[in-house]
């Protein structure tokens, strides 16, 4: 049945009005972004020096096959003992505020990198990395900045620059780490002379994060606003909360003690008070964090995978790359990762929304996996890497690109999934949690994985891949569990 029309119809249908975006706060925000550069610095300057560290201080005695051993267990330290306070300096935040959680974090960043680059045995170096995980809860702290920094018409817009300072220190990481380890030998004009740097030959290079997060601390703290509105627990406030106690159970007015309680009790709403843990663990809570870790877990077997494919001898299936081959591919790769997520994620998260977008990165993840055995294919075919093999790196490294846009929709979905603003924090670091025991798992189990594969054959070599292809599909029944529109 066609509408009525009458002498009373517009002649042109109304037309809907574009929503305006917000306009970023752009200093708060830029200081977010110069935060968050501290953590990728930290964790990647150690990546080109770390197995010749482990050689030097003599706990494989001379043993080549155990260097791997002790790189990964001191890989996955920071993680694991991130996992284990991440959600308890979230919800820390909730109570005290965002800025004494963010500046004890990056106290604890510059503490352990001085310690790690004086470090000159095995267990110095494993403190000193336990250290850096353990006071570090700021990855979940930031995103709850983000969100409170910003609405629903800027968020995907803040979250297309964060990849910035990802991108930033994993190129400038293992370039600083690369020039600056062992100063005195590759630079004896300068250097050689310093009996300091010879006795700490890795110092220097663990200094400059260091000294970044040192500085860091000092800049946040003059400049950066804190989010939290009221935080609940400050320590002046605690302190009068403590007196104020005191007064109620020593006072005989009851008029007195009516004024004090009230004082105390009546302060803050239910509804704006950070919720217990049970009530944190809700469907949609889970579900974001859910996604969240297995989006992660993906990435990060893909991460640690591909520089070890890359170096395998050709013979066995690799592509034998020399390491600077590889690690001008990984620098490529981070700032083509930067600079696409800055242009496109926010129009891609417009037009498609949250789920699509996160969908999209997860797919990506099954032709990642496939290209491997390809490649493999083509190389034992030739006995050498050829024009086509760099066709196929090329295509997996560009599919590499997609999964970061998943990133930047699932923190959309986990601010949402918050059951209020006063938990946001809490929310944020438990999926943190989550996400970094993955990333403490994902490395160990599958390079492992490869090693075997290699050793034993399985499945013609390739049982690695099935396994990925496998936990990628997986994703994709998690990813289907996400509402089609954000939560509100």
């Amino acid at each position: 049945m066609s509408p009525q029309v009458d002498e009373e119809t517009p002649l042109l249908p109304p037309q809907k009005r574009e929503t305006q975006r917000t306009p970023l706060p752009w200093f708060q925000f830029t200081l977010v972004l110069f935060l968050q550069l501290a953590e990728p610095l930290t964790s990647q300057v150690i990546s080109p020096f770390l197995p010749q560290l482990v050689r030097d201080i003599g706990i494989t005695h001379g043993d080549e096959t155990k260097v791997g051993h002790y790189v990964g267990l001191l890989s996955s330290l920071f993680f694991l003992t991130q996992a284990m306070t991440v959600l308890h300096w979230s919800r820390i935040s909730d109570k005290v505020g965002r800025r004494p959680v963010i500046l004890t974090g990056l106290f604890g960043l510059s503490v352990s990198m001085y310690c790690f680059g004086l470090s000159r045995t095995f267990w110095g170096l494993v403190l000193s990395r336990c250290i850096n995980g353990a006071l570090n809860g700021n990855v979940g702290v930031i995103k709850s900045i983000l969100a409170e920094m910003t609405d629903t018409t800027n968020i995907a817009q803040a979250y297309a620059y964060m990849p910035i300072a990802w991108s930033s220190g994993g190129a400038l990481g293992p370039m600083i780490g690369g020039t600056l380890a062992r100063p005195a030998d590759q630079f004896p004009e300068i250097f050689g002379h310093s009996e300091f740097l010879k006795k700490y030959p890795y110092f220097l290079p663990c200094a400059v994060p260091a000294t970044f997060s040192a500085i860091a601390w000092l800049v946040l703290y003059l400049f950066l606003k804190e989010t939290v509105q009221s935080p609940k627990l400050s320590l002046p406030r605690l302190f009068r909360r403590r007196k104020q106690t005191n007064a109620v159970k020593s006072a005989s007015s009851d008029a007195t003690t009516d004024f004090a309680t009230n004082d105390i009790t009546t302060e803050i709403p239910d509804n704006e008070k950070p919720v217990s843990f049970r009530k944190l663990l809700n469907r949609r809570v889970l579900v974001a964090a859910g996604n969240y870790a297995s989006l992660s877990l993906v990435d990060i077997m893909f991460r640690a995978i591909q520089p070890l494919y890359y170096s395998t001898p050709v013979e066995l299936g690799g592509l034998g790359l020399p390491p600077a081959t590889i690690g001008n591919l990984l620098s490529i790769f981070g700032l083509l990762n930067g600079i696409i997520q800055v242009f496109f994620f926010a129009k891609l998260h417009d037009n498609w929304g949250s789920k699509k977008t996160f969908t999209l990165g997860v797919v990506s993840a099954l032709p990642i996996f496939a290209c491997f055995p390809v490649m493999t294919y083509l190389v034992k075919a030739s006995g050498d890497v050829t024009p086509l093999t760099w066709v196929f790196v090329a295509l997996q490294n560009l599919f590499g690109l997609s999964i970061t846009f998943s990133y930047g929709a699932v923190f959309i979905y986990i601010a949402a999934a918050s059951p209020n603003r006063a938990s946001l924090g809490a929310t944020n670091g438990l999926s943190q949690m989550s996400v970094s025991v993955c990333r403490a798992i994902g490395p160990a189990a599958s390079n492992s994985l490869f090693s075997l594969s290699l050793r034993y054959h399985y499945l013609g070599g390739f049982m690695v891949y099935y396994v990925l292809l496998f936990i990628a599909v997986l994703s994709l029944v998690a990813a289907s569990m996400l509402p089609r529109q954000v939560w509100t």
